[in-house]
């Protein structure tokens, strides 16, 4: 087996074994050695998709089809292998999941540590992580389905891991609703696909069994509309963005995985690897990237109301998110996947910074009651600054230099993209905005207090466990050094390293890159001087909580007017008019006739042996006549 093989399926399978072993073991496996367990095997993944990457590096081919066997096969010619596709694309995806996730579940060991149902949550944890290597290692789009919804059956279990809270059940519930919507509508494409091309294998270079769909056909703008509906339910964008927030229900490391690492990077991932197909349908992308634009201004002026540390930080991901969203939209695949790179180091490093600040002042998550942790939790701030940096785009920080390359691509497209460019400027305003807004809450002014009644260092006078720290240390230096990845001396820039499997339509000129970052970066830091100005110099009003905003632009109220409450009203009538009528009271009616026929009935039995053999004559007779009458 070569390099890549053994590799790739180290890195597929370590998860599923570590899911499996503590399973089997149950209560008899240590809790504590049931987390020790769930972190080694998604290290072991990490090591095996370094293994897929150096064997990439070093093979003359960028493209590895691994295929074990046949898994379906129909007598109309339709058949698909089980078998995994190495490209950069998926390894770089490998690497991101299975690194980010492995410091996330080190993590959990400590945050989690008391919890009666450790060993559950980590075979959860590991099987999010196998799910999402299945989603991106899978060599056809069979099997990107198959963990498409593994994905969302671990983000269901995680969600609602507190069981006997009735707001995580029904977060857990609403994210499975929400996601069945665009998995519905990827099932339908893929049907589509198996009707035109009786195949569902990856079309990589374009020249496959995609060519033939035709350019801009209503068979390619029908499969992308699907693909894209699955895309927006898993990526939370307009308008099936509304799971998102309240996933925030389930342990903050889940909060991590979900929004780094995991699930909500899977339709940006699922729009790169079917670029040709996006490609054959341009207003089909065109509209991706329009609702990515929205979703990037709806949720970054979203965040601006928000109390809630852990929501802030949820709907800083649906705006990061919409800018990859404009990226892929526009054709610019290799952008877009750096700015999903760096992202999942610093949105990992702000999900599990804010963990620090929760598990310290006993689970709290309310902005409004803390104030002045600074001077307690020195390493926490600290860790805020640099990923608030990061993620406002700030240099050197890591999201300056991919989240300014898609403003650059979006400026180098002309015409529509000049309109992506103006709203993702507007946006690196309102991420300044509320990032620092909630970092200055949190950290800033006096000890309020709650913090000072609440606030403990149950860890010898440190801000948290080892295994909390050490994972958090390791994603702030990512998040200062991952942007230099792409100007790395020894391997190929990352964009030119993508080019096989995610292209981008087109290189941003030096003078339009210069005017993007300039631009973003002054508006960032705009952002982050209106923050200062209103919450630490207060030399300016401090924000109104629009009606409009802390509804949510009434996304929920409408979903619940137009889904629920007819649901119910229709439910309502039908059990008036039907079920309690012909279904409850037919009981009754049965009953009641059955009686009423044995009562009848009685009066046949008159004991005379005459009576009887008149009414056998007859019955013969009658049979008789019918049979005759039938010959």
């Amino acid at each position: 087996m070569s390099l890549i093989g053994f590799g790739a399926w180290l890195c597929l399978l370590s998860p599923l074994a570590g899911v499996t072993l503590i399973g089997l073991a149950g209560n008899q496996l240590p809790q504590r050695l049931a987390g020790l367990l769930a972190t080694a095997s998604t290290a072991l993944a990490f090591v095996g998709a370094a293994l897929c990457f150096v064997g990439l590096h070093n093979s003359h081919s960028t493209e590895h089809n691994l295929r074990a066997w046949t898994w379906l096969a129909s007598g109309t010619g339709f058949k698909t292998d089980l078998g995994l596709l190495i490209d950069p694309l998926s390894v770089l995806m490998m690497l991101i999941v299975s690194g980010v996730g492995s410091l996330i579940v080190a993590y959990s060991i400590g945050y989690m540590k008391g919890e009666n149902e450790e060993r559950r949550y980590f075979a959860y944890m590991a099987l999010f992580v196998f799910s999402m290597l299945l989603l991106v290692m899978g060599g056809n789009l069979l099997l990107l389905l198959a963990g498409w919804g593994m994905v969302g059956l671990s983000s269901y279990l995680l969600i609602g891991f507190y069981q006997d809270r009735p707001s995580a059940i029904a977060a857990a519930k609403k994210a499975f609703v929400m996601n069945a919507f665009g998995d519905a509508t990827m099932a339908l494409a893929l049907f589509l696909l198996i009707a035109h091309s009786k195949s569902l294998s990856f079309d990589v270079g374009g020249d496959g069994v995609w060519s033939s769909i035709g350019h801009n056909s209503w068979l390619a703008n029908l499969v992308a509309l699907g693909l894209l509906g699955g895309a927006l339910a898993k990526s939370a964008q307009l308008p099936l963005q509304t799971w998102l927030p309240d996933a925030m229900e389930g342990p903050t490391p889940v909060s991590a995985l979900i929004h780094a690492a995991t699930m909500v990077t899977a339709g940006v991932y699922l729009i790169a690897r079917t670029h040709v197909l996006f490609g054959l349908a341009p207003y089909v992308a065109d509209i991706a990237a329009g609702i990515g634009a929205a979703t990037l201004l709806v949720a970054g002026l979203i965040a601006l109301v928000q109390t809630d540390i852990k929501r802030v930080i949820a709907y800083s991901t649906m705006s990061q998110i919409g800018y990859m969203f404009v990226a892929v939209g526009i054709g610019a695949n290799a952008n877009g996947m750096f700015h999903l790179m760096t992202h999942a180091f610093f949105k990992a490093l702000l999900f599990l910074a804010a963990g620090i600040v929760i598990h310290a002042l006993g689970g709290e998550q309310d902005m409004r009651k803390m104030g002045g942790l600074l001077r307690l939790m020195p390493f926490t701030w600290l860790c805020f600054w640099i990923g608030g940096l990061a993620l406002v785009g700030v240099p050197p920080f890591a999201g300056f230099f991919s989240k300014d390359s898609i403003l650059a691509a979006a400026l180098e497209r002309g015409g529509f993209g000049y309109v992506l460019f103006v709203a993702g400027l507007a946006g690196a305003f309102l991420t300044g905005l509320y990032t620092f807004r909630m970092i200055f809450i949190v950290f800033g002014g006096e000890q309020s207090a709650f913090v000072t009644e609440h606030h403990h260092h149950p860890h010898g006078g440190e801000e948290g466990p080892r295994w909390m720290t050490m994972p958090v240390a390791v994603l702030a230096v990512l998040s200062i050094i991952g942007g230099f990845l792409q100007f790395s001396p020894v391997w190929h820039p990352l964009t030119d390293w993508l080019e096989s499997a995610a292209p981008s339509a087109a290189e941003a000129t030096n003078a339009r890159e210069a005017i993007a970052s300039v631009l973003a970066v002054l508006l960032g830091l705009a952002g982050m001087a209106v923050a200062w100005a209103i919450y630490v110099a207060k030399r300016r009003a401090a924000l109104r909580p629009w009606a409009l905003l802390e509804n949510l632009f009434y996304f929920d109220r409408a979903y619940d007017f137009v889904f629920y409450r007819s649901a119910d009203l229709v439910a309502r009538l039908l059990r008036r008019g039907v079920e309690e009528p012909v279904i409850l009271g037919s009981g009754d009616l049965i009953g009641d006739s059955t009686l009423r026929v044995g009562r009848e009935s009685t009066a046949l039995q008159t004991g005379l042996l005459r009576t009887y053999v008149l009414a056998l004559a007859v019955g013969v007779s009658v049979l008789v006549v019918v049979f005759l009458a039938v010959r």
